[in-house]
C-alpha cells in the first residue's frame, strides 16, 4: 500500500508543478493581454500551449487568448486558431464568447460584413441581454452593409425604443424602409428623429426624395430650396435633381431648367432620363439648338423615354431646318413600339422626309411604300401614293420606276413610261453603257411630249455613233436634223458628229458639207472648232482637193491649236501632191522645228529627204536623212530611210557609203521588206566591182535569205495575198498564210505573212490565236506592221486585263507610233495600266501627258484627270488629288460625279469643315442614291462629322445603319464599326445607360 501511495504522489506532484510554473507564466501573459502587449502575450501563449497537458484547462485558456491576439493582431491565420479553438474544446464556455469577441474585434474595425459570419455563429441564449442588444444591432449593420436589407429590418426593430441603440435603430430602420420603398413607414419612422444632430442632413434628403416619389412635388420645391441653402456641396446635385425633377412634373419647364442643369449624375455620369428632361425643358422653351445638345446624348437604349427623345428630337431639328437629321430622329422614333401614336406619326413624318431630302439608307420609294402597307387607313395615303413614282424619278432611280410603272399600268403611267425610259437611256449613255442604253432612247421616241422624242432621236443617234455604228448613225442624225425644232445646246454638236460618221464611212463629200455646216452655225468651244476644221481639211485631202485642204489646215496652224503640228504636216504633203516642192519643205520644216513634242518630226524629216531627192538637192535630202537616224532612234522609217539613203549614195557613185548603209539595214530590221530591198541593192554594188563570192559569203549568213528558193518562195506568197485581200474565206486565209510559213519560215514574205495570219484571226476575233504571230511580228524589230501589231496585241492584253505583258508593248508603241490615234491609245492605256498595277507615280506621269496633249477629247481628258486623283489619294497626296478631284467635279456625271462628291466632303472632313462636309453628302445621297459604294462611303464621314459638331445620335445612328444594313461592303462596315466604338466608349465616360461591351 505505501508504494502504490508513493507512484501516484510522485505523478501528481510532478503535474502540479508544470502547471504551476504555467499558471505563473499565464498570468504574465494575461496581463500583457491586458495591456495590449499583444505579440508579446502570444508567444507567452503558444509556449504555455507546447508545454501545457493536453486537455487541461490551461491549454484551453492558452490557445484561447492566443487566438484573440491573432484576432487583435491582425494575423493572417486568426480565423483558422478561433476555429482550432473550437474544435479542441467543444465544451469550453469561452467558445460563444470567443464567436462574439471575434465579431466585435471585426465590427470595431468596420469590417461589419467580416464581422457578420462570426455574430452568426454566437448562441444568443448564452448572451445576457445587452450582450443580446449589442449583437443584434451590430448584426442588423453587418446584414444592412451586405445588402440583406429585410433581414437587417428585423434586427433593428426590436432596438428602435431602446435608450443605448434606439435612435441609430430607428435610424437604420427607416433608411432601410426607404430603400425598400415602404415610403410611409419610412417617413413616420425617420421624422421622429429628424432633428438628430447625427442624422440631420441624411434624414433631410431621403423626407425630400420620400415627398417626391410619393408625388408631393409642391412640398418638394419648397422643402429642396430651404435644403440647398444650408446643404453640403456634395448634397447638392441630388436636391437640385429632386427640385429641377419636381417642376418638370408640375410643368413648370422654364425653371426647372437651372435646377436639372446642376445636377452633376451618379459618379459624373447622367443617364439617358436625365439627358430627355434637360432636352425637353430646352424644347418647351423653343430653345432648339441647345435641346439638341442633350437629346443628341441619349444613344445604345430602347424605351419610352428614348422614343419620345427621338421624336423631340426630330422636332428640333425641323425647326431648324435640318430636314436629314430630323429624317433620322424620326425613323428611330417609328422603330419602337412603347407609344403607337407616336410610332405612326413619326413613320408618316420619316416617309415625307425621305421624299423630301433623300434617304441614305432606304429607296425612298421602298420608304413610302412600306408606310402604304403598315398604315393602309393612314389619312396621308393618297398624298404618300401620289409621292412614289415622283421619288424614283428624284432619286434618279429610272429603272426602279420603270419597273413600278409596268407594275401599275394605267393611261397616265404609259404616258410616264417613254419619258423615263428616255431618262433611263441617259443615265446608261452618261455610263458608257452605250448598247444598253439604245432600245430606251427607241422606247423615248414614243413619247407623245414633242421635246422628249426629239431628245430621244438625237441621242439614238449619238449612241449609234460611240458604238461605231457610222452608217446607222448618219441615217439618224440626218432624220433627226429634219425633225429638231429646238436649237438647245445639247443639239449643237449634230452636224459635227454627222461629218465625223460620213468621214469615218469615207464619205468624205457628204463629210465636208457636214463639217462646213457646223463650222458655220456659230463659235464653239475652241479645241471643236479646230478638230472640225482638221478633219475638214483630211476630207478635201482625201478627195484631192489640196487647196481647199491648205485652206482647212491653216486656219488650225494660226490658233496654235492642239493638232497645229499635225495641220503643218498635212499643207506640207497638199503642196507635195500639188507638185509645189519647196512649199512642201517649208511646211515639214516648220514641223520639225516649231513644234517641240510633235510625234510627226521624224515624218516630216522622212518626206523632206524624199522631196530634196526629187528636186535633185542631194546634200540636203543627206541631211535630212541623217537628222531622221540621229535624233528618232526609233522611227517606223528608219529602215526606209537607210535604203533610200543608201540608193542616194549609190547614185552618186558612192558605193562604200551605199553598202554600208544597206548593210545597216540588214543588220537592224532583218526579215523586213526592207531588209530584202537592201540585199538586192547590195547585189547590184557587189556584181557592179565584180565581187560576187563576197556577196554569196555575206548572204550565207543571213538567215532570212535563202537564194535559189526565191521563185518558189514569191509564187507561194503571191497566191496566200491574194486571199488575203479577197477576204471571202478567213478559215482559207489563214490555212493558205500558215501553209506558205510552213514551207517557208524564213522566207522572204514571212514578216508579212505572219502579220496578215494575226490580222484576220484579229478580224475574226481569234483573239489568243493571234498573239503568236503578233509576237513574231514584233520580235522583228521596227516595220511597216509593227505599229499595228503593237496596237492590237496590247489591245488584246489589255482586254484580258493582262497588264503585265501590255504595258511593255504600249510603252514601245508610244515611242514608234505614226498614227495619233496610236499615240493616244498608248498614253491613255498606259495610265489606265499602271493605276491598275499600282504604279501610281507613272499613272499619273502618263496622265499628265495625256493632259498636255489631247485637248479636244473630253472623255480622255476627264479619264486622266481621274487617274490622277485616284492615284494621288493612293499615295496620300491629298493637295494633288483634292486639286484634280475638284476640277472633275465640275463636268463629271454618272459614278464619277458620286465619287468627285465623296471625296469633296472627305476634304471638307479634314479641314474640318463639318458642316460643308455633310452638306456635300446630302448632295450625293438626293442625286446619285443609284451608286450605293460612294453613298454608304460617305455616311462613314458624315457620322465623323456629326461626331465632331457634338451631335453623337446622329453619328452613332448613321454608323449603326451603315453597319446594319450595307454588309455587303465589307471595308466599309469594318471602318464604320471602328469609328462607332470609338464614339461609345468617349460617351460611356459620361452616360450610365450606355452598355459597353467587350
Amino acid at each position: 500500500m505505501v508504494c502504490c501511495f508513493l507512484t501516484v504522489f510522485t505523478a501528481f506532484s510532478q503535474q502540479s508543478i508544470v502547471d504551476v510554473n504555467g499558471t505563473k507564466d499565464f498570468n504574465n501573459a494575461f496581463a500583457l493581454y491586458n495591456n495590449k502587449a499583444y505579440a508579446a502575450a502570444q508567444k507567452i501563449f503558444e509556449k504555455i500551449q507546447e508545454k501545457a497537458q493536453k486537455s487541461s484547462s490551461l491549454k484551453a485558456d492558452a490557445s484561447y487568448y492566443d487566438a484573440m491576439c491573432a484576432v487583435k493582431l491582425n494575423q493572417t491565420n486568426a480565423d483558422q486558431k478561433v476555429i482550432d479553438f473550437v474544435e479542441e474544446n467543444p465544451t469550453s464556455n469561452k467558445k460563444n464568447k470567443a464567436y462574439f469577441n471575434v465579431a466585435n474585434y471585426y465590427f470595431a474595425n468596420k469590417k461589419a460584413s467580416y464581422a457578420l459570419k462570426w455574430y452568426q455563429k454566437v448562441n444568443v441564449d448564452l448572451l445576457s441581454k445587452e450582450d443580446q442588444k449589442e449583437l443584434n444591432f451590430k448584426m442588423g449593420y453587418g446584414l444592412l452593409v451586405t445588402d440583406n436589407l429585410t433581414l437587417a429590418k428585423g434586427k433593428f426593430l426590436p432596438l428602435i425604443n431602446d435608450a443605448k441603440y434606439g435612435n441609430d435603430s430607428r435610424y437604420y430602420f427607416g433608411f432601410i424602409a426607404y430603400k425598400l420603398e415602404d415610403y410611409g413607414v419610412a417617413e413616420s419612422t425617420l421624422k421622429e428623429i429628424a432633428d438628430n444632430k447625427s442624422y440631420k442632413a441624411e434624414i433631410s434628403y431621403y423626407l425630400l426624395d420620400i415627398s417626391f416619389k410619393s408625388g408631393k412635388f409642391e412640398r418638394c420645391i419648397t422643402v429642396g430650396k430651404e435644403l440647398l441653402k444650408t446643404s453640403k456641396r456634395k448634397d447638392i446635385s441630388e436636391i437640385s435633381k429632386i427640385v429641377g425633377e419636381s417642376y418638370f412634373n408640375l410643368k413648370r419647364y422654364e425653371e426647372a431648367i437651372t435646377y436639372l442643369k446642376a445636377y452633376a449624375g451618379q459618379g459624373g455620369k447622367w443617364t439617358n432620363t436625365d439627358y430627355y428632361q434637360l432636352g425637353y425643358v430646352l424644347y418647351k422653351q423653343n430653345d432648339f439648338e441647345n435641346a439638341i445638345t442633350y437629346f443628341n446624348k441619349i444613344i445604345d437604349e430602347k424605351n419610352a423615354v428614348s422614343q419620345n427623345a427621338y421624336y423631340h428630337l426630330a422636332e428640333c431639328y425641323l425647326n431648324l431646318d435640318k430636314k436629314t437629321e430630323a429624317l433620322n430622329a424620326f425613323k428611330t422614333a417609328s422603330e419602337m413600339t412603347f407609344n403607337l401614336e407616336i410610332q405612326e406619326d413619326a413613320a408618316l413624318n420619316y416617309a415625307k422626309l425621305s421624299y423630301e431630302a433623300g434617304n441614305p439608307f432606304q429607296n425612298v420609294s421602298d420608304v413610302l411604300q412600306n408606310y402604304l402597307k403598315k398604315y393602309p387607313n393612314s389619312s396621308a395615303y393618297k398624298e404618300i401614293n401620289e409621292l412614289i413614282v415622283s421619288s424614283f424619278i428624284h432619286q434618279q432611280d429610272y429603272q426602279g420606276a420603270l419597273d413600278y410603272l409596268k407594275k401599275k399600268s394605267s393611261l397616265d403611267n404609259g404616258t410616264l413610261l417613254t419619258e423615263v425610259s428616255f431618262y433611263r437611256g441617259i443615265q446608261l449613255f452618261n455610263d458608257s453603257k452605250y448598247q444598253e442604253s439604245l432600245s430606251y432612247f427607241v422606247k423615248g421616241k414614243e413619247s407623245k411630249d414633242a421635246e422628249i422624242n426629239q431628245k430621244a432621236l438625237y441621242w439614238e443617234a449619238e449612241t449609234l455613233f460611240r458604238l461605231e455604228k457610222y452608217e446607222e448613225a448618219a441615217t439618224k442624225y440626218t432624220s433627226a436634223k429634219r425633225f429638231l425644232k429646238s436649237n438647245k445646246e445639247e443639239f449643237s454638236l449634230i452636224d459635227y458628229n454627222l461629218g465625223y460618221s460620213y468621214f469615218k464611212l469615207k464619205d468624205y463629200n457628204k463629210a465636208i458639207s457636214s463639217f462646213k455646216q457646223f463650222l458655220a452655225d456659230g463659235q464653239y468651244d475652241k479645241s471643236i472648232n479646230e478638230d472640225a476644221y482638221v478633219r475638214l481639211g483630211d476630207s478635201y485631202f482625201a478627195t484631192r482637193n489640196y487647196a481647199d485642204a491648205i485652206n482647212a489646215y491653216q486656219f488650225v496652224v494660226k490658233n496654235s491649236g492642239a493638232d497645229a503640228d499635225y495641220a503643218a504636216y498635212q499643207i506640207g504633203m497638199s503642196h507635195g501632191f500639188r507638185d509645189e516642192s519647196v512649199e512642201k519643205i517649208k511646211a515639214l520644216t516648220s514641223v520639225v522645228n516649231d513644234y517641240k513634242s510633235s510625234s510627226l518630226k521624224d515624218d516630216a524629216l522622212f518626206q523632206i529627204a524624199n522631196t530634196y531627192i526629187k528636186i535633185k538637192n542631194n546634200e540636203k535630202a543627206h541631211q535630212a536623212y541623217d537628222r531622221l537616224l540621229d535624233n528618232h532612234p526609233k522611227s517606223s522609217f528608219l529602215s526606209k530611210a537607210l535604203v533610200r539613203q543608201g540608193l542616194l549614195y549609190y547614185s552618186d557613185n558612192q558605193n562604200k557609203k551605199a553598202l554600208d548603209k544597206f548593210k545597216l539595214t540588214v543588220q537592224k530590221f532583218p526579215n523586213t521588206p526592207d531588209a530584202i530591198q537592201a540585199v538586192n541593192n547590195a547585189k547590184n554594188i557587189y556584181l557592179d566591182e565584180d565581187k560576187l563570192d563576197d556577196y554569196v559569203a555575206w548572204v550565207k549568213k543571213l538567215d532570212f535569205i535563202n537564194v535559189s528558193d526565191d521563185d518558189l518562195d514569191n509564187s507561194t506568197f503571191v497566191i496566200a495575198e491574194r486571199k488575203y485581200f479577197e477576204g471571202k474565206n478567213n478559215y482559207g486565209t489563214i490555212f493558205t498564210l500558215n501553209k506558205y510559213l510552213e514551207k517557208f519560215p524564213r522566207g522572204t514574205h514571212s514578216l508579212k505573212a505572219n502579220y496578215y495570219v494575226a490580222d484576220v484571226l484579229f478580224k475574226d476575233k481569234q483573239f489568243d490565236a493571234a498573239i503568236a504571230n503578233y509576237k513574231i511580228v514584233l520580235k522583228a524589230g521596227t516595220s511597216a506592221y509593227s505599229e499595228d501589231a503593237l496596237a492590237k496585241l496590247s489591245q488584246i492584253y489589255l482586254e484580258k486585263e493582262n497588264f503585265n505583258d501590255a504595258l511593255p508593248l504600249l510603252e514601245r508603241l508610244e515611242q514608234e507610233a505614226y498614227a495619233t490615234e496610236n499615240i493616244q491609245f498608248a498614253q491613255s492605256n498606259l495610265m489606265k495600266g499602271y493605276y491598275e498595277t499600282k504604279g501610281y507615280k507613272e499613272a499619273i506621269s502618263y496622265a499628265k501627258k495625256v493632259l498636255s496633249i489631247n485637248k479636244d477629247k473630253n472623255s480622255l481628258i476627264e479619264d486622266a484627270k481621274t487617274i490622277i486623283a485616284r492615284s494621288a489619294i493612293k499615295t496620300d497626296d491629298f493637295v494633288t488629288a483634292q486639286e484634280y478631284y475638284t476640277a472633275l467635279e465640275k463636268n463629271a456625271t454618272g459614278e464619277l460625279k458620286a465619287e468627285t462628291l465623296y471625296y469633296n466632303s472627305f476634304f471638307k472632313n479634314q479641314q474640318q469643315k463639318f458642316e460643308a462636309s455633310n452638306k456635300i453628302i446630302q448632295e450625293l445621297i438626293a442625286n446619285y442614291s443609284a451608286y450605293k459604294y460612294w453613298g454608304v462611303k460617305s455616311y462613314v464621314i458624315m457620322g465623323k462629322n456629326y461626331y465632331s459638331l457634338k451631335d453623337a445620335y446622329q453619328a452613332t445612328f448613321i454608323l449603326e445603319n451603315v453597319i446594319k444594313n450595307f454588309s455587303q461592303y465589307k471595308d466599309i462596315v469594318k471602318e464604320a464599326q471602328i469609328e462607332l466604338t470609338k464614339i461609345k466608349e468617349t460617351e460611356a465616360k459620361t452616360n450610365n445607360s450606355i452598355i459597353q461591351k467587350n
